[in-house]
């Protein structure tokens, strides 16, 4: 008997579950329902779409040919509920869907702003590839853009239309960006690239109002009493699980839907995986949610392997994201931290896309630094690993440093050295995850 197998979401997690399906089981009906048309397209992209970097048809993620070879059922539709008990769902346009098994993949959804004037013509958020040529086809005809937000996405949205030769003003809630991340010196760097670029940062600023021209935004006011004209408001203050067909349900809802280590939901022959599932820290109990790429590649093979019955498990060691922030590559792995010591980040009320919640972890043990003009390395090892990283501007140190965290390398061989020679314990820190990324690689070579 053909299995059925039912996928709702057409983000990356949904992409790699139906691809593990079709390899594993050759002969199973896969159908992916989402509701965006588009070819399967990388969101990470979008900010290198956004910035003029990267031509639209580069983000697509297969080719037709790869598509075609993977014999799915894509539809274009929207998922009206889910009934577990009976094993189907309901589309508004397609009717009814069985399935065996059913996997929800339905990503995350940007936080709408809630300030006065938030839905005028000219606010604005980059949630998909549709807010992406939206927001170019309002940079070819604004002047003046105000960004408000944190995390990677407001720096994405503040680099992109300065890039489209807008002016840029980004308002800042607190002293500075991403603090709950970035310790100071690391929050300048990005203030500084983003400087340098044209965009000008108001600190202890947040808005109040904006102004209606009408229907459309004509400026935004601010909490110092401060005016500034501009055409377009571009909002990134986080992003939420999609969670309203699952609660509807009446399966497990925390901030995401809750799941186990294999991916299953509270109902039987459902599963989550991406940015909608929430998993327990196998160490402190607490959920987690990732919103990366890296961990809805994995979730999404992992959460098929279980549709199927297999036994593969997910792989739970922290996952890394190498971001562009002012110019400066940045990689973040592991717990990190607030560099100031606080809890929340004022210019989020959400998680922030690109971001996990595991670096909010204050870390235990010392943290090593090394630092230039343009580089910033922070490295935070514990009794026996390096727990977290920040790493900005050097891919060399960004790779070795990153390996030692996700290997859990024990690195206490160097303890008593690297507390003598503080200086210098980034370098050994590096040299070490380089010869053991190596040995690591030899081994499997000769596997």
């Amino acid at each position: 008997m053909t299995r059925r197998h039912v996928i709702i979401g057409s983000g990356i997690a949904g992409l790699t579950a139906a691809e593990t399906l079709r390899e594993r089981d050759p002969g199973a009906s896969v159908t992916l329902v989402g509701a965006e048309a588009h070819p399967f397209y990388s969101r990470p992209g979008l900010a290198y779409l956004l910035a003029g970097a990267l031509p639209e048809r580069q983000l697509e993620l297969r080719t037709k040919e790869e598509l075609r070879a993977l014999a799915l059922d894509r539809l274009v539709d929207e998922v009206t509920a889910l009934e577990p008990e009976a094993h189907r769902v309901r589309l508004r346009r397609r009717g009814v869907l069985a399935y065996d098994r059913l996997l929800l993949a339905t990503g995350s959804a940007a936080v709408a702003p809630d300030f006065p004037g938030a839905t005028l013509d000219g606010v604005v958020q980059l949630d998909g590839l549709d807010d992406a040529r939206d927001l170019l086809r309002r940079a070819r005809r604004a002047r003046t853009a105000v960004v408000v937000g944190g995390g990677a996405t407001a720096v994405e949205l503040a680099e992109g239309l300065a890039a489209r030769g807008l002016t840029v003003h980004y308002l800042l809630r607190g002293a500075r960006y991403w603090a709950s991340v970035l310790e100071p010196a690391e929050s300048q760097l990005v203030e500084e690239g983003l400087a340098g670029q044209g965009t000008e940062l108001h600190r202890h600023e947040r808005v109040v109002g904006v102004e209606d021209d009408r229907g459309r935004v004509r400026a935004v006011h601010t909490s110092s009493g401060a005016v500034l004209p501009c055409e377009l408001v571009a909002v990134a203050i986080g992003v939420r699980p999609r969670v309203e067909l699952a609660r509807a349900a009446g399966l497990s809802v925390e901030r995401g839907i809750a799941v186990d280590a294999g991916l299953r939901t509270s109902a039987p022959d459902v599963f989550a995986a991406g940015d909608v599932a929430e998993l327990r820290d196998p160490e402190s109990g607490a959920g987690r949610c990732d919103v990366l790429w890296s961990s809805a590649v994995a979730q999404g093979r992992a959460a098929a392997c279980a549709m199927l019955g297999e036994a593969e498990a997910l792989d739970l060691r922290p996952r890394q994201n190498v971001m562009r922030l002012g110019g400066v590559t940045t990689t973040v792995v592991g717990a990190v931290g607030a560099g100031d010591g606080a809890a929340e980040d004022p210019d989020l009320v959400a998680i922030a896309r690109g971001d996990s919640e595991r670096w909010r972890d204050r870390p235990r043990g010392q943290a090593f630094h090394d630092r230039g003009a343009r580089f910033r390395i922070r490295a935070h090892v514990g009794e026996r690993t390096v727990v977290g990283a920040v790493v900005m501007g050097d891919a060399r140190a960004a790779r070795a440093l990153a390996h030692l965290v996700r290997a859990g390398t024990d690195v206490s061989a160097l303890g008593a050295g690297l507390r003598a020679d503080p200086e210098h314990a980034v370098a050994a820190l590096v040299a070490l995850g380089e010869a053991d990324e190596q040995k690591g690689a030899s081994r499997a070579a000769r596997a």
